[in-house]
């Protein structure tokens, strides 16, 4: 089973390569209090249809290049 994760899109400025963040939401060990945290994820676009802004699902994959590890798979 992949991993599937939810995010938005912060730069589509290279081609078929989108910037996602996904932000997660989780207590503070000592004092409970909620903190958001968020991990950025490179992206496969290979159409191009997610733009700056766009909320979209994201599935774990193979190396596809350097950085990027996830392809899309809908936007939201």
């Amino acid at each position: 089973m992949r991993k599937r994760e939810i995010g938005i899109v912060t730069s589509d400025g290279a081609d078929k390569t989108r910037r996602v963040e996904v932000e997660r939401v989780l207590a503070h060990a000592k004092y409970g209090k909620t903190i958001r945290r968020r991990t950025v994820c490179h992206v496969h676009d290979e159409e191009n249809t997610s733009k700056t802004g766009d909320r979209v699902e994201i599935v774990e994959s193979r190396p596809l290049s350097r950085l990027k590890r996830w392809r899309l798979v809908k936007v939201l």
